[in-house]
């Protein structure tokens, strides 16, 4: 069975940083784009950062535009997400995601789009 597994979560202040982990299990997701998206209790999920299988095209929301960076490390079959100058309203479930293609940025930001979910990591950042 295919499953994305994050980690890397935690309570942190604001102004710290944490970087998120998002490995497979199962199979290998080195040909496949992968994203980030998050969820706070109560709202819809949304898309944070999007990166295609080279590593070299991304895309981000502009809540984290500049304080994050997603990247991938397709030897260790792993993508990740730094997280800077986390702020209070950066807290929620951090989910990782894959899909088959990668596309334009409305496409990438799409939670629909996506065909693998992980279980998600909680990330909380007190003021």
């Amino acid at each position: 069975q295919v499953q994305l597994v994050e980690s890397g979560g935690g309570l942190v202040q604001a102004g710290d940083s944490l970087r998120l982990s998002c490995s497979p299990s199962g199979r290998t997701f080195s040909r496949y784009p992968m994203a980030w998206f998050r969820q706070d209790p109560g709202k819809e999920r949304e898309f944070v950062a999007a990166i295609n299988t080279g590593g070299y095209s991304t895309y981000y929301a502009d809540s984290v535009k500049g304080r994050f960076t997603i990247s991938r490390d397709s030897a260790q079959n792993t993508v990740y997400l730094q997280m800077n100058s986390l702020k209070p309203e950066d807290t929620a479930i951090y989910y990782c995601a894959a899909r088959s293609s990668f596309s334009d940025y409305y496409t990438m930001r799409n939670r629909e789009k996506y065909y693998y979910w992980g279980q998600g990591t909680q990330v909380t950042v007190s003021s």
